[in-house]
């Protein structure tokens, strides 16, 4: 790694670090009131994730437009507002909503700066770094934050209030480039936003890759959250801190996936991820049946190994079709938008689910053979042949 990818990289794993561990901090704070209503976490992750798609429109012209480093630096400070009105009494819901709007401005200026650090050479192994210190950040920041929260929530707030100034102020070391100049667009925000997706989408591959990391994310998203009510039922956990110790396992899953995935399915040799995808949906399934913690452990770690192997190498072919097209920070911005309403979906139906007396058993099984038919389906839907250099992208 360069320099400014190597401080890009930091100032990520930083960020996400808080976002985690402010999760998990509320969570301490649910279990520690006894305010254990089943609805009650799906809304706190849909509260953060609603700004992805809301304001879809707006973040990716930031990111094409201004200064990366600068939404960077300001996307943090939004996060320190939340973080700090949730360490003043605000409802825990409200306050997470406002990290995520910081959360979902920072987006698409991260991955929109890799093609420029990196190059499309590398931009493989960049993404890997990136979506490493990602996941490397969720698997402390959950058993951090938790163990903070059990110890302390205010100690755990004022932490990831400083993590976030410290992400912000390692921005600032990122070279300042002014983003192109593409013209002004006529029309609403959101017809713009149309226009960026159909402009998108007709691009060779990447509706496929769309529908495709929407899915892990949802799924992904979904099994998290399921594992709060699941653990408890079937392993007996009873802190933030247990339930934390499984993502754990999941998340230093990715890291591993994401690792090795530069050696294993290059740009060019795209639709190899299917087959980690293949293996995910079925380890769903072999979840649900597992009933001690260090089986559930290694299950979720081989989960976690099969997302980083497919997650990562579909983020570079966007990206690379975004930079050769609309530009890399509305392709980012696009694709949250559908990654993050297939989240708000799964999480509605699970929500449903529960409200309907599904237990956490059956939505975990479920969720396998969904994750198993939809990638039939999109394998069947990808062509057969491959390009022949990241730029045919």
């Amino acid at each position: 790694m360069n320099n400014a990818l190597r401080t890009l990289v930091g100032a990520q794993f930083l960020s996400a670090f808080g976002d985690n561990a402010v999760l998990f901090t509320v969570i301490a704070m649910m279990l520690q009131t006894h305010h254990q209503s089943a609805w009650y976490i799906p809304a706190l992750q849909s509260a953060f994730l609603i700004a992805f798609v809301v304001l879809t429109p707006w973040v990716g012209t930031l990111a094409d437009h201004y200064p990366k480093p600068t939404i960077l630096f300001c996307a943090n400070l939004l996060k320190v507002l939340g973080t700090l009105s949730i360490y003043l009494g605000l409802e825990p819901i409200a306050g997470y909503a406002i990290i995520g709007i910081g959360a979902a401005t920072y987006s698409p200026a991260k991955y929109g700066m890799l093609p420029d650090l990196a190059g499309a050479s590398a931009l493989v192994k960049a993404n890997a770094w990136v979506e490493g210190a990602t996941i490397a950040a969720i698997l402390l920041g959950t058993v951090g934050g938790a163990r903070m929260a059990d110890y302390s929530i205010s100690v755990a707030l004022l932490t990831v209030m400083g993590l976030y100034l410290i992400s912000g102020l390692l921005t600032q070391r990122l070279p300042y480039r002014q983003g192109p100049k593409r013209g002004v667009e006529d029309g609403s925000a959101w017809g713009q936003l149309m226009g960026w997706m159909k402009r998108l989408l007709k691009a060779p591959r990447a509706s496929s890759l769309i529908w495709a990391l929407s899915l892990f994310w949802a799924s992904g998203a979904t099994l998290r959250v399921i594992l709060i009510s699941w653990a408890p039922e079937v392993l007996g956990t009873q802190s933030a801190s247990d339930i934390a110790d499984l993502t754990f396992f999941l998340a230093i899953g990715i890291v591993i996936g994401a690792g090795i995935v530069p050696r294993l399915i290059p740009l060019e040799k795209l639709r190899r991820a299917r087959f980690a995808c293949f293996a995910m949906g079925c380890l769903f399934i072999l979840l649900a049946l597992m009933k001690t913690t260090l089986t559930a452990k290694m299950v979720l770690l081989s989960i976690g190994i099969c997302g980083g192997l497919f997650v990562v190498p579909l983020n570079a072919a966007i990206q690379a079709i975004g930079q050769q097209g609309i530009g890399s920070g509305r392709a980012v911005a696009a694709q949250n938008f559908f990654q993050n309403t297939a989240i708000l979906l799964s999480m509605g139906l699970y929500s449903l689910s529960v409200g309907l007396g599904v237990g956490s058993f059956a939505a975990i099984v479920a969720l396998g053979v969904i994750v198993l038919i939809a990638t039939v389906w999109m394998s069947l839907q990808l062509p057969t042949e491959q390009p022949q250099s990241s730029k045919e992208y």
